[in-house]
């Protein structure tokens, strides 16, 4: 039988009040708290703590203040910047790819709930991966909803809300964020 941790990262209804899963979350909070106190002069600390948060060592630039929910859930390439008050909201595994530029305010939600109004009352939530490719820009503001894929080299505007797959190598904005433009790289 699964435990509340596997059935969450398996996409399935979970707990969330589960203990473990409070208790990670509890961790994560202090470890965003303490990085969200840093200053851009500690740079040795603000790399450790990034360390303890994703579970393990990264060169993302992560501009506080930042919020998740776990941080081991999330997977990063190299060179990655969040701007101010990125939110991801890690329930699932959030993967970014490298070259990743995430504007201000930017909204990662893996959390989902029922759609039954029965089923909500239980108390149980689920999960959906996201990825976001490599050399993708989010403008600030925008919200990538649970289960969605951003294809490499693409642009997400401004504001927008992405509730479907974007492909690689468009520019995409809008509620729901929809293909705009193709790119070609020179």
């Amino acid at each position: 039988m699964k435990n509340e941790k596997e059935k969450m990262l398996a996409g399935e209804l979970y707990d969330p009040l589960d203990p473990q899963l409070c208790q990670e979350r509890n961790r994560c909070r202090d470890l965003c708290l303490q990085l969200n106190a840093t200053c851009e002069d500690q740079k040795k600390e603000r790399q450790r703590l990034l360390a303890e948060l994703f579970g393990k060592k990264t060169d993302a630039w992560v501009q506080p203040p930042f919020f998740c929910d776990y941080g081991t859930n999330i997977v990063l390439g190299t060179k990655v910047f969040f701007n101010f008050n990125c939110v991801v909201l890690d329930v699932a595994p959030v993967i970014i790819g490298s070259n990743v530029l995430l504007g201000p305010a930017v909204q990662i939600y893996t959390a989902t709930h029922p759609l039954s109004a029965v089923e909500r009352r239980k108390g149980l939530e689920s999960a959906k991966p996201i990825t976001i490719g490599s050399d993708v820009w989010v403008g600030g503001g925008a919200i990538i909803c649970p289960g969605v894929t951003i294809g490499d080299r693409s642009i997400i505007g401004a504001g927008s809300v992405v509730t479907r797959d974007i492909p690689s190598d468009v520019i995409a904005a809008g509620n729901p964020a929809r293909v705009i433009r193709t790119l070609r790289d020179t």
